[in-house]
C-alpha cells in the first residue's frame, strides 16, 4: 500500500504527538490508500490538512478533493483549511476548483450524484481525502460513486474514528485480513488520546430498576437484568426512556441536570447537556420534561428542520445548558463544552454508540482536561459497548455486529434512508410504571479527573490540534492559481482571516444586490445588467470570478450608480 518517496519537510510547529508520528508515516506514501482510524475528538482533520500541503508543495498533488459527509461539513473544512492557507470551495458543484482555490470540499451524496463528471474532471495528481469514510459501501450508492468519481487519483487519504459499518458491505479501498479486520495503516485510540490529555475522560452512568408494562393482555415487570424475549427487549428499553413515567427518564433527566448545574456552579460555567431522543416526538417530550425541570427551554435540533445546523452552531457558541437531538448529533459535530449527556435512542449498534460517546469527549484550549460523565440504560448491549470502549477500537471488525435487532441503525448513510419504528413496537404496548435509579459509574480511562491543560486551539471550529505560528508571506505562484514561496516550505500557504470561499460569497452578496439597485435605476433587467458589467470587466460566469473580478464589478456598479459610468 505504501511506496517510499521523499519529503523531507520540516515539521509545522503546534502538532500533537500522534499527528507529527503520522505525517511522519504519510512521508513514505507514494500511491494507494492511506487509513487513518483515530478516536473522534483526536484531531484528524489537521495531519490530513498538513499532508495536502505537502503534497501541493512538492508538485505531488494539483488540486485538493475534500469529501465529507454533509454540506455543513465542507464548510468546517474550509474554514479549518484556510487557517493553513489551503483554500477549498465548500459544497462545490464540480471537482475542478474556480480560480484562485486549491481544491474543494463536497459531500458523499453530491459525489454519488456527479460521479460521471467527477470522474472526468479528476486527474492522477488529485489528493482525495474522505472523512468519515465509513459511510461507505463497496456495494452502496455512496460508495460505487466514490470509487467511479475517484479510481484516477493515485491517492487516497481516508479518516474515521470508527472504521468499520454494521453491514457486510466493505468501505472502498479498505484492507482487510482473512478474518476481515481493517488494517489502518495508523491507528489512535480512545485510551491514547485521554493519556495524552488530547480527549476527556468519559464516565458511564447505567440506570435500571423495575419496570412494567402491557403488551396485548399480558402485563410484563422486569429490569434490565432479567432475562426476557426479544420482542419484550424492545417493549422495556421504551419504558425506560418513557417521559410519560416521572420515574422512567424524568427522574434521570433530574440527576443529569442536577450534575450540570454543579459543574456550571463549581468550575464550568459554559458547560452544557446533550440528550439523544429517539425520534421527533420523543425529543418533543424530553424538550418539555426539561423545562419543567430546569425553567428554561432547551434547544432542539432535528435533521428535518429547517436550519437545523444554524441551531446547533448557536448552541455551540452560547451558554445554554441543555439541547435536544434527533439524528443529528453526530460527525463533524464539534461541541467542546459539552459535559454531561443522557442517551435516550433506540439505535444500539457500537458505531452509533461511539459517535454519540465522542461528542463529550472534545476538549477546551487553556483549560484541564475535565471528565464527561454519560447516562444510559443499562441495556445488555449498551453495557457490552460501554466496556468495550475501554479496550480501545482496534481491531475494527467489518464483520456484522451482533446488536439488538428492534433498534435499527440511525446513520446519515445513503440518500432515501427513511427512519423506522425506532423499537418496532405493536401498536397494543403500553408503558405502565417504573422506578429508575443511577448505579455506580463506569470509569474508562481512569474515571474523570482533570488532566493537564491544552495548548492554545488553531482555532478553525474542527479538532485541528494547536496553532501553526505565524505563516511566511507568499511571494510565487503555486498550485491552483494560489501564492506561496516555493522555497519555505508548506508554512508559506498563508493563512487568512476570512477564507476565501467566504471572501467570494460575500462579494458576489454585494454584486448581487448592487446589479438590482442599478437595474432599478437604469429601469433594466438584472440579466442586461449583469451582462453589461461582466462584459467591461471580463468575466465569463459570475460564479468563476476571482475575488478580484468581483472587486472590479463592484466598483463599477457603484461608479455606476454615482453617475460615473
Amino acid at each position: 500500500m505504501v511506496g517510499r518517496v521523499s519529503t523531507a519537510l520540516p515539521t509545522p510547529p503546534g502538532l500533537r504527538v500522534w499527528q507529527q508520528e503520522v505525517l511522519e508515516k504519510m512521508s513514505a506514501w507514494e500511491r494507494g490508500v492511506f487509513l487513518i482510524a483515530a478516536a473522534p475528538g483526536a484531531g484528524k482533520t489537521r495531519p490530513a490538512l498538513e499532508q495536502a500541503v505537502r503534497m501541493l508543495y512538492a508538485r505531488q498533488a494539483d488540486r485538493i478533493a475534500l469529501i465529507c459527509p454533509t454540506a455543513p461539513l465542507t464548510r468546517q473544512w474550509a474554514e479549518a483549511a484556510a487557517r493553513l492557507g489551503v483554500h477549498l470551495a465548500p459544497d462545490a458543484p464540480e471537482l475542478t476548483p474556480p480560480a484562485g482555490f486549491h481544491g474543494v470540499a463536497v459531500t458523499y451524496a453530491r459525489v454519488a450524484q456527479s460521479a460521471q463528471r467527477f470522474a472526468q474532471q479528476c486527474t492522477e495528481s488529485t489528493i482525495v481525502i474522505a472523512d468519515e469514510a465509513h459511510h461507505l459501501g463497496e456495494e452502496l450508492a455512496w460508495g460505487k460513486g466514490f470509487d467511479l468519481a475517484f479510481r484516477r487519483a493515485q491517492r487516497w487519504l481516508l479518516l474515521s474514528g470508527t472504521p468499520f459499518r454494521s453491514d457486510q458491505s466493505a468501505i472502498p479501498g479498505v484492507e482487510y485480513d482473512s478474518d476481515g479486520v481493517t488494517q489502518p495503516d495508523y491507528a489512535y485510540g480512545y485510551a491514547d488520546a485521554v493519556r495524552d490529555g488530547v480527549c476527556r475522560p468519559v464516565s458511564f452512568i447505567p440506570f435500571d430498576g423495575t419496570m412494567s408494562w402491557q403488551s396485548g393482555d399480558e402485563t410484563v415487570e422486569a429490569s434490565f437484568a432479567d432475562a426476557v424475549s426479544s420482542d419484550q427487549r424492545a417493549r422495556r428499553y421504551r419504558t425506560a426512556i418513557s417521559t410519560d413515567l416521572e420515574g422512567a427518564l424524568p427522574k434521570i433527566l433530574r440527576e443529569a441536570d442536577a450534575r450540570l448545574a454543579r459543574l456550571r456552579a463549581d468550575s464550568h460555567p459554559e458547560a452544557g447537556g446533550l440528550v439523544v431522543a429517539a425520534d421527533g416526538d420523543h425529543a418533543r417530550k424530553v424538550a418539555a420534561t426539561l423545562h419543567r425541570i430546569t425553567g428554561t427551554p432547551p434547544t432542539v435540533v432535528m435533521h428535518t428542520d429547517v436550519g437545523a445546523h444554524q441551531k446547533l452552531e448557536a448552541f455551540t457558541r452560547s451558554t445554554d445548558p441543555w439541547i435536544v437531538a434527533v439524528n443529528m448529533v453526530s460527525e463533524g459535530v464539534d461541541i467542546p463544552r459539552l459535559r454531561v449527556g443522557v442517551y435516550a435512542t433506540a439505535a444500539k449498534t457500537a458505531m452509533i454508540f461511539r459517535q454519540i460517546v465522542g461528542r463529550f469527549v472534545r476538549t477546551i484550549p487553556d483549560r484541564p482536561v475535565e471528565g464527561s460523565w454519560l447516562y444510559i440504560p443499562a441495556e445488555p448491549t449498551l453495557r457490552a459497548h460501554a466496556g468495550e470502549i475501554a479496550k480501545e477500537l482496534v481491531p475494527f471488525l467489518r464483520r456484522k455486529e451482533d446488536v439488538d435487532p428492534d433498534a435499527p441503525e440511525q446513520l446519515l448513510d445513503e440518500p432515501g434512508d427513511k427512519p423506522e419504528d425506532e423499537l418496532g413496537l405493536v401498536a397494543e404496548f403500553k408503558a405502565l410504571n417504573a422506578d429508575m435509579a443511577a448505579e455506580a459509574q463506569l470509569d474508562l480511562f481512569g474515571g474523570a479527573t482533570p488532566l493537564r491543560p491544552q495548548a492554545s486551539s488553531v482555532g478553525t471550529g474542527m479538532s485541528t490540534g494547536t496553532t501553526t505560528g505565524a505563516p511566511i508571506q507568499p511571494v510565487g505562484a503555486g498550485p491552483g492559481g494560489h501564492a506561496f514561496d516555493a522555497g519555505a516550505g508548506p508554512a508559506a500557504f498563508a493563512a487568512t482571516e476570512v477564507p476565501l470561499w467566504q471572501q467570494r460569497q460575500r462579494l458576489r452578496e454585494t454584486r448581487h444586490r448592487l446589479v438590482g439597485e442599478l437595474g432599478r435605476t437604469r429601469r433594466a433587467t438584472q440579466r442586461e445588467v449583469n451582462a453589461w458589467v461582466n462584459k467591461q470587466v471580463g468575466i465569463t460566469r459570475v460564479q468563476d470570478a476571482t475575488v478580484e473580478q468581483l472587486e472590479s464589478s463592484i466598483d463599477l456598479i457603484e461608479r455606476a450608480l454615482m453617475g460615473k459610468a
